[in-house]
């Protein structure tokens, strides 16, 4: 693949700009400057590195990526009230296609997926896929085993006609619910907490599958998903 298409489909810009990034010096490989953008580098393997302005990039055919989203952020690229996650994250990603593997509400924080790959994103939205997602909410009021046995069980959401159940429901603690959902649904975790009898106070998603938020991932922060990552989130 000639440079100039390694920037263009990595999200350096359009064609023109790519060309213009390479003329200007601006674009190295393995260290050394090239300014030919129809110098051909080999792909396939998934190893080439690259240099813009002195920033390094991996060059990936779709991009996987993991966030630890803060509260109050969006998980749209047009926010109407709070900030954009992809406010956090480099521009090329957006400008590559890159979207929300489903949403957060913006309160809620934790393990968020996105990805340019049409066919992973369907795979983890898809309501048929039953993907398991585990939630930790702070409830304001005190956990019970009635609170844990209905929602095991499952509770009837308001405007729904069949009962909402977690595939296992635990308390860590008096106030700290570690409830385990395969459906997606507006407002669910919450919303199943209230039907139940408690009320929802803070809601962190720890873990999609079998890929667990990373503890060193500091708020805020993103990182790619390597093989071994993406392995354990389809076999979770």
């Amino acid at each position: 693949m000639n440079l100039e298409s390694i920037l263009f489909t990595q999200g350096f810009g359009s064609r023109r700009q790519c060309r213009a990034l390479i003329g200007d010096a601006r674009v190295s490989i393995d260290g050394a400057v090239c300014t030919d953008a129809d110098t051909d580098f080999a792909v396939a393997s998934g190893t080439l590195r690259f240099s813009v302005d002195g920033v390094e990039w991996p060059y990936r055919e779709h991009a996987y990526l993991l966030l630890n989203k803060p509260a109050g952020y969006e998980c749209s690229r047009d926010p109407q009230h709070h900030l954009s996650v992809f406010s956090l994250l480099p521009p090329q990603f957006a400008e590559r296609g890159v979207q929300c593997v489903g949403r957060l509400d913006q309160d809620t924080t934790g393990l968020l997926l996105l990805s340019d790959d049409g066919k992973f994103v369907h795979q983890f939205t898809s309501p048929k896929r039953k993907v398991p997602k585990l939630y930790v909410a702070t409830t304001r009021h005190p956990l019970d085993d009635a609170q844990l046995s209905a929602l095991r069980d499952g509770v009837l959401l308001h405007g729904e006609s069949k009962p909402s159940a977690a595939l296992d429901a635990q308390a860590r603690d008096t106030h700290t619910l570690a409830l385990t959902v395969l459906e997606g649904k507006y407002h669910q975790v919450k919303r199943m907490i209230a039907a139940a009898g408690n009320r929802c106070e803070a809601l962190h998603r720890e873990r999609v599958g079998g890929l667990a938020l990373p503890a060193t991932l500091a708020p805020g922060a993103w990182q790619w998903l390597d093989e071994n990552e993406l392995d354990a989130l389809r076999g979770g």
